[in-house]
Order: C-alpha cells, then structure tokens, then sequence
C-alpha cells in the first residue's frame, strides 16, 4: 500500500472537520480532484506543492442532508448535487455521488442521478489522474483506473473511451492541452488521437470558458506546450485561426525560428503573468500580412507588424471575452512592443517614447521586449545592451518630473480659462495638448507663467 504521509499531513483541519461531521451522520466522504492530484504529483516529483484552498469533497450525502449538517451553506447546484459549505477556512464544494446522462450542449450533462458507489462516480471524470479518491478519515487512496501510475508515467490518458468523454464536455479537449503544459505531461495515444474527431464539441464551448483556460494555461513554465497541442490538433482554427498565419511563415536572418516558433518561445520567455503572456503569443501576429521581400537587403521585411498586428488582436481578444482592461493592455503591448533604442537618443526622444507608450505601459514593455529579444534564437547581446540603456535612461527621466499627460502640467483646463478668460469647450483640451508638446520637448516650460504665455502665444496664431 502507498504510503499517505504527505498527503494526510496537507489536508486542511476544515477538511477533516468536514468529513468528521459526515461520518457522524452515517455518510461517508472523500476528498476527490485537483488537490489530490497536485499533492500527488509533487510527492512523485519531490517538489513542493502550492498550497491550494479549492479541496473538493465527494460524498454518499444528498445535497438536503449536507445543508442541514452545516451551519452556513450555499446551494451552488442543488440539481447537480453540489452544495458550498462555509468554515472559517475557507468554502469547500461538497457534490453528491453521482452518475451522468448524455451531453446535448457539449457541456452540462443533460441528467444527473445519484448513485452509492464510488467508483461510480469517479468514471464519469475526465482524466484517470483527476479520477482519484482520498478517504481523509481512514487515510486510503482509491485509483480505480490508475491514474497513479499515469501521474508516475507523466502520461494524460482520459477515463473509459476518450472519445465519449470529449464528447460529453467540448471543454475537455482544451483541459487536456493545458494540463499537457501545467502539469508537464504527455498525451496519451489513444486521447491524443479523439482530439481532432470530438471538435464538433468543442465548437459548443463558450468564449469564456476557453478563455479561462487560456489564463490558467499562462501560469505553466512552459505553455507553449499546450498553444503546440492546440495548434496541432486543430483547436486553435477553431478559436484563434489569425494565430494559424504565422505557422510556418518565415522570418528574416535575425530568427531562428519561424514566425509561430518565435512567438512561443517569446510566450515562455514571459514571467507568468497571464497579460504579458498574451501579449507576448500576439505580439507578432501581424508579421504575416505585412512580409515583403526586399530586394536590396536579400531578406524579408515587416514593415508596419506591429499596428496590423494591434489591430488583429482587438477582436480577437474581444472574441474570447478578455475584460476591457486586459484587452487594452495587450493591444498597447503588442503595438509599442518594437523600440529601437541607442546611446544616441536625447531626453526629449525618451521622453516623447514615455508621452506615446505612458511610464506604466513602459514597464511591461520592457518585460515584452526582452522576451522577444531572447525568443529569437540568436545571440542580441547588444539588443539587450540597448534595451537595458532605456530603461535607466527612462528611469532617470521620470525621476526628473517630465511630464507625460496633461495632468502632469503646471496648470489645468480652469486655470486656463481663469486668467485667459476662456469659455469650456474642446479647444481647452487641444490647447492642454499643444501645450504638453511644448513641455516634453522642453521642460523648463511647465511653470504656470511660462505655460500662459505659451498659451497666449498659441492662441494669437490660431487667430491670426
């Protein structure tokens, strides 16, 4: 028998509670899903494991019985047997045993009934590694359908027929490519191979759902193992066929890689941050609409990738219900994302570069661009040089008190119109833009006299 010792001591005390209080009402009880699985993994793997508080708990209880066992709870999904319980841990879904009918819509099951056993209830899971049980109070593990060993094999092998099972929940084909890239493991033949015939299904899922695996895709070390499983089994011609251009497109001599190839490389290459991760996937997604072939250098050309490219992203990322925030951010990624820094720039070219990408965006970029420097494949020692050079050159410059937006100004719309005696309107805004121009080419000017006389200055012209 396994010896449980690691896993017994990661069970929450409000797991045991739980359980605890179930035995004392004649039912039993198992902790069941991602938190087994991971604590499992990281024993085989002698790693660490990130401390998770989402333990789910499988029991003979009906739902009705579980409410009234427990003080504070929440009927999250009374018809698929599932209840939330509240303790002063933390929330912990408790869903009754059960078995499923078909799948209609690809994603909910179309009946749900309850059945005694265990084991029952575990065959209707995705994934065997996702298929084990733990029995906290008699310290057992249950693994009907050895999903230890796949765990030992590092092997992704789907539970009973995979075809049946992707068909049950469109979901599941994308679920497989990211544990292929969180979990580090590798597709089962039999699974790999359902894949392609069960997209019918996956077409069913909502935006929303493929973008919440995309995000959770984003904290693996590599995901670009599952964009590889995505790109090769047809899941992304079905979500992100823009991405499909860059496969195979070729680059000029200062890749290695072609323009798909580079961009998961420069995926990988960016921190785990679900937004620069992104943007570091679309960063180059215009390259294949705007490759020329220049004759005088021998070499293609990409002239303009990085609007087309900006312009490409926005509805993509709107397709997959980004929020507004995380789209915008992104698109201003993926547009700034090429600098062409040098020793020779002055302050005020650094400080235009800062007025145009604003100091915020600055920081992120510099995160992008050293990833997409290092994702080339080739030796950029001085393009990291250059990149570096910016940044303490941009660092000295904000620290100066440059001003990149016109709430930076000395002086504010009311002002303006307070001693020019100047009605509201759009022109108090343009004349605030011409006059920040003015401060970022030269910021001895952002004084209020200074900026009124330029602003006197200004409106004269206009007049005359």
């Amino acid at each position: 028998m396994r010896d449980t010792a690691r896993l017994r001591a990661s069970i929450p005390a409000d797991v045991r509670h739980l359980s605890a209080r179930l035995a004392e009402a004649g039912h039993r009880s198992w902790a069941v899903g991602g938190s087994i699985r991971d604590e499992l993994l990281g024993e085989l793997r002698g790693a660490p494991t990130e401390r998770r508080n989402d333990w789910d708990i499988a029991t003979s209880a009906r739902p009705e019985q579980v409410m009234k066992l427990f003080r504070r709870v929440i009927p999250t999904g009374m018809k698929h047997g599932t209840v939330t319980v509240l303790l002063d841990g933390g929330q912990y879904e408790v869903t009754t045993l059960r078995g499923e009918t078909t799948y209609t819509d690809g994603r909910r099951p179309d009946e749900v009934f309850f059945v005694d056993d265990i084991k029952d209830d575990l065959a209707r899971r995705d994934f065997t590694i996702n298929a084990i049980a733990y029995d906290v109070l008699a310290d057992r593990l249950l693994d009907p359908f050895d999903g230890l060993k796949d765990l030992e094999q590092k092997r992704l092998r789907a539970v009973g027929v995979p075809g049946e099972r992707f068909a049950e929940d469109g979901l599941r084909v994308l679920r497989a490519a990211r544990f292929v890239a969180t979990l580090e493991v590798e597709l089962d033949a039999e699974t790999e191979r359902a894949i392609e015939p069960s997209l019918a299904s996956y077409r069913k899922v909502s935006a929303e759902r493929i973008r919440d695996e995309w995000l959770k895709t984003m904290k693996a070390r590599a995901p670009s193992r599952a964009f590889e499983v995505m790109q090769k089994h047809g899941l992304l011609a079905v979500t992100a066929p823009e991405l499909l251009e860059s496969v195979g497109c070729t680059q000029n001599h200062y890749h290695a890689f072609d323009v798909w190839g580079h961009a998961l490389r420069c995926l990988d290459e960016c921190p785990p941050l679900p937004v620069l991760r992104v943007a570091g996937l679309l960063h180059d997604i215009g390259k294949p609409r705007s490759r020329a072939w220049s004759e005088k250098n021998q070499d293609y050309t990409f002239y303009d990738h990085d609007r087309i490219g900006a312009e490409m992203a926005g509805p993509l990322l709107s397709r997959l219900r980004f929020s507004t925030d995380e789209r915008e951010r992104i698109v201003a990624l993926v547009r700034h994302h090429i600098i062409c820094y040098d020793e020779q720039w002055s302050d005020a070219a650094v400080r235009r570069w800062l007025k145009r990408v604003t100091p915020e965006l600055a920081s992120e970029l510099y995160v992008l661009c050293r990833a997409d420097i290092v994702g080339k494949g080739r030796e950029h020692e001085q393009d990291l040089k250059n990149l570096e050079g910016l940044k303490v050159h941009a660092a000295r410059v904000v620290a100066e008190g440059a001003a990149f937006g016109v709430r930076d100004l000395a002086l504010d719309g009311s002002g303006l119109m307070r001693e020019l005696g100047l009605p509201p309107g759009r022109h108090i805004g343009e004349l605030l833009r011409e006059l920040l121009e003015e401060v970022v080419e030269n910021p001895a000017l952002n004084v209020a006299p200074k900026l009124l006389e330029r602003a006197k200055l200004l409106l004269s012209r206009k007049a005359g």
